[in-house]
């Protein structure tokens, strides 16, 4: 499949070089105060967790919206805001969810194919996210807003989402939204992987990384097995179309293989060379999603077996 090009970007070597820097003094941080104070690193750790890239809302502003209808929904308390294009009240519509560090406008590539397919196209910044309002999610907010946000405009043609966002939509799906087909595009699977992955990142002791995460269990109630794959995928019943890139080096190939291994009505197509961002973008993905929606084959059943993570679906 061929990526689409993109521009390079333009950000100076001075801020490189900060952001470097900054990097490397949290790493620091965490790895020679974390056996010396760990109930404080943990919790400043939890704060870094929390908290998206601050040059998400820069990028986001600066995103063109294609001339969306934009207004804010009051989610929580927080003015979630939202972009439509179309009429979703007389058009079946697509509800787009995008990642971590992210925002609504990503579905910009997706607009022009969906309305040529007759779909109005519904997307939102997450809290702590573009135009949103807050400074800190978790992947239960991303999924409860995403619910709030299902709700405002009804029942969907499909769910479309990113990364953290495609994960928040197989759990929104498991737990009531309305959406007749879904496509997951690099799905995070597990949140405890999604800990290991962060604590390796900014050197913070694993057993550190645990307890950060059982600070959130305990606060917000929860367990982890709760937003698991193969604990939410079998109860959707729903036709799905996962995609994951091989080489994927954010989240791994294995994590979409496991959603589609429990999801008993999916289908996995996997790519290579587009990595965790691009694959998001790409024409060929595209292509292979609106094929979906209309009802066409793609991709591959995945068998299970009892040598694989987890056993059989």
């Amino acid at each position: 499949m061929n990526a689409i090009v993109r521009r390079p970007g333009t950000t100076s070597i001075s801020t490189i070089v900060r952001n470097v820097i900054a990097l490397y003094a949290v790493r620091l941080e965490f790895l020679l105060a974390g056996p010396l104070a760990p109930e404080a690193m943990a919790r400043k750790a939890g704060e870094l967790f929390t908290r998206p890239f601050r040059s998400s809302r820069s990028r986001a502003l600066a995103a063109p919206t294609c001339g969306a209808a934009e207004f804010d929904l009051d989610i929580d308390g927080l003015p979630i805001h939202t972009y439509v294009w179309g009429d979703p009240h007389r058009q079946p519509y697509v509800l787009f969810a995008h990642g971590w560090s992210s925002h609504g406008t990503r579905a910009a590539p997706w607009l022009r194919p969906l309305q040529d397919a007759g779909y109005a196209v519904v997307a939102f910044d997450q809290a702590a996210h573009g135009r949103s309002g807050g400074s800190h999610t978790t992947l239960p907010d991303f999924t409860c807003h995403l619910l709030s946000v299902a709700r405002h405009f009804g029942p969907a043609a499909a769910v479309i989402g990113h990364s953290l966002g495609g994960a928040a939509a197989a759990l929104a799906l498991a737990r009531g939204l309305r959406a007749e087909r879904a496509i997951l595009i690099a799905p995070a699977a597990d949140p405890l992987a999604a800990v290991e992955r962060f604590s390796r990142f900014v050197w913070l002791a694993g057993w550190l990384g645990r307890r950060m995460f059982a600070r959130f269990e305990q606060a917000m109630r929860f367990d982890a097995t709760e937003l698991q794959a193969h604990v939410n995928a079998p109860a959707i019943g729903r036709p799905a179309l996962i995609v994951h890139d091989v080489e994927d080096r954010e989240v791994p190939w294995s994590e979409g293989e496991r959603w589609a291994r429990f999801w008993p009505d999916s289908r996995l197509l996997s790519t290579r060379g587009l990595g965790h961002n691009r694959i998001a973008d790409d024409a060929g993905v595209i292509g292979a999603a609106l094929r979906f929606l209309r009802g066409e084959v793609v991709g591959d059943r995945v068998v299970s077996s009892p040598n694989l993570p987890y056993g059989f679906a």
